[in-house]
């Protein structure tokens, strides 16, 4: 698509009537960057408006002027054509706006009814008291609606990560919105419950509420999209209907450059000596009578549906949950059960949620690239500074880690360059078997691809990968081999003769 023709579409009219909310030349600088920079949106009833870009594009930053968390530099706002000033998440949401974030913005310790109707509680007989039946109430019927079956007077520290996003979003659609944002919503939900939400994003469709759906999954944006609107560098690229653009061309628009999006790679024909061996394992954490191996130079899959004890597996062979029966060995070693002897011996674990449990957000690039490593490169605890910034400046220079500077916050840093980061500290300690759980999760596609060629380099360097992930095409293309889970047990291994999105999905839910 030509400039002229890009400048055209996105000048184009959605059709009679007036949009629902309209941002027009929005500016937003933090220090040192400019994330927004003159970038419009318009918002109209009824339709399903995808948001596309890399991570650092400004997605993020155009969200969070839209929900009143951050004002903007300049520009303007205008709801049903007259101008409105956007001030407080508040002011948002008189407007009818409600954001389900990436990051959960949910309180642990209170119930699921609690965080569905925050700071909108049914009140009680008496002043200050909440009136918990219909509290619950209410909030069980909203969950109702999007298929969730679960007691809303379950505490949410006791849910998984994808029963967290249901959660989210059952407290976005109490709202009522008019206009709906999500951001990655199925990022680590199930097919089931992808297929769910995308049922209840057609009702409030048809009900004229205006979606912002931030995704990148291809195959989403043809399957739901009306429109899209690309970002890259905190600027408009385009705009225009989704039916007159390609997935090669949107990918080329988001990253200025072609990128291969099989993410293929030339499998092991050879493998070397078993670095993890797993026996009867069975955890305090659900997973039971537990059988793999991997060797060195292999990527092996571990997949099955959300719920079926994948991430519990990595949790008990790293150590962080108990393990109750069985045997774990490293390179013919029996491995003892706890984190710290898992990272002595070699192992590396990647959590899903890198933010919470791979990174120390409030410190440097440079401290959370050292931590794993310091009593393996300094193990008379005295640090050579020298030493330490060669370490560190070789791991950003390998891994492309792109940042202003080592002494930079994590947090301020994409997803794909976090996750990187969270790859670089297991690196430094000469890890031999790294684990990965969703290792793509909330990343772009540039930095997928960056991600899939790292992983193969740690093979070819002779470690062995456990890679988890929720997304079958990964699996496929990605791995020599992989097992299946379903109900905590492995439900089957698929060789590389047998590996396909149809092979998984038979073993994971029908167990045949």
């Amino acid at each position: 698509m030509t400039a002229p023709q890009t400048a055209a579409v996105m000048a184009s009219d959605q059709g009679p009537g007036r949009p629902l909310l309209e941002l027009r030349d929005i500016c937003k600088s933090f220090p040192g960057v400019k994330a927004l920079d003159h970038v419009s949106l318009t918002l109209w009833p009824g339709e399903v408006h995808m948001l596309l870009g890399e991570n650092g594009a400004g997605k993020s930053s155009l969200m969070k002027v839209l929900c009143g968390a951050h004002p903007r530099d300049s520009g303007e706002i205008l709801s049903a054509g007259q101008p409105v000033d956007l001030r407080s998440v508040a002011d948002a949401r008189r407007l009818g706006v409600a954001v389900i974030f990436q990051e959960f913005s949910l309180v642990p310790c209170l119930s699921i009814a609690h965080n569905i109707l925050f700071g909108r509680e049914p009140r009680g007989r008496l002043p200050g008291s909440i009136d918990n039946a219909q509290l619950y109430a209410t909030a069980r019927r909203v969950l109702e609606r999007i298929g969730f079956d679960i007691d809303p007077r379950t505490p949410v520290h006791r849910l998984g990560i994808a029963q967290q996003q249901m959660v989210e979003i059952a407290k976005a659609l109490s709202q009522d919105a008019r206009i709906l944002v999500m951001d990655e919503p199925t990022a680590a939900l199930s097919d089931r419950e992808s297929e769910q939400l995308f049922a209840i994003m057609r009702q409030l469709k048809q009900r004229g509420v205006a979606i912002v759906y931030i995704s990148h999954r291809m195959a989403e944006v043809f399957e739901l999209g009306d429109r899209v609107t690309v970002l890259r560098d905190g600027k408009n690229v385009a705009t225009m209907p989704v039916s007159a653009v390609s997935a090669d061309e949107l990918v080329r628009l988001m990253v200025g450059r072609l990128v291969d999006q099989s993410y293929t790679r030339h499998v092991s024909t050879t493998p070397g000596a078993p670095i993890l061996e797993v026996e009867n394992l069975s955890s305090s954490n659900g997973i039971h009578d537990i059988n793999l191996v991997v060797h060195a130079g292999e990527i092996v899959g571990l997949c099955g549906l959300v719920g079926s004890g994948r991430t519990e597996v990595a949790r008990a062979v790293f150590g962080v949950d108990p393990v109750t029966a069985g045997s774990i060995r490293i390179a013919g070693k029996r491995k003892p059960g706890d984190p710290q002897s898992s990272s002595r011996m070699g192992v590396a674990f990647i959590p899903e949620s890198r933010k919470t449990e791979g990174l120390s957000l409030i410190h440097s690039v440079k401290d959370n690239l050292l931590v794993a490593a310091l009593e393996k490169l300094f193990p008379s605890r005295l640090i050579n500074a020298a030493a330490a910034n060669r370490v560190v400046d070789d791991l950003v220079e390998r891994l492309r880690i792109a940042t202003p500077s080592v002494a930079q916050r994590v947090s301020r840093l994409s997803g794909g360059n976090q996750q990187k980061i969270v790859i670089g500290k297991w690196i430094a300690t000469g890890a031999r078997l790294f684990i990965f759980d969703e290792p793509t999760r909330g990343i772009d596609i540039g930095a997928k691809s960056e991600i899939f060629a790292l992983l193969h380099e740690l093979v070819v360097a002779g470690a062995a990968v456990l890679m988890i992930s929720s997304e079958q095409s990964e699996i496929v293309n990605v791995c020599d081999r992989a097992y299946v889970m379903k109900d905590g047990g492995i439900a089957g291994e698929l060789k590389r003769t047998e590996l396909s999105e149809e092979a998984i999905v038979r073993l994971g839910i029908h167990h045949v």
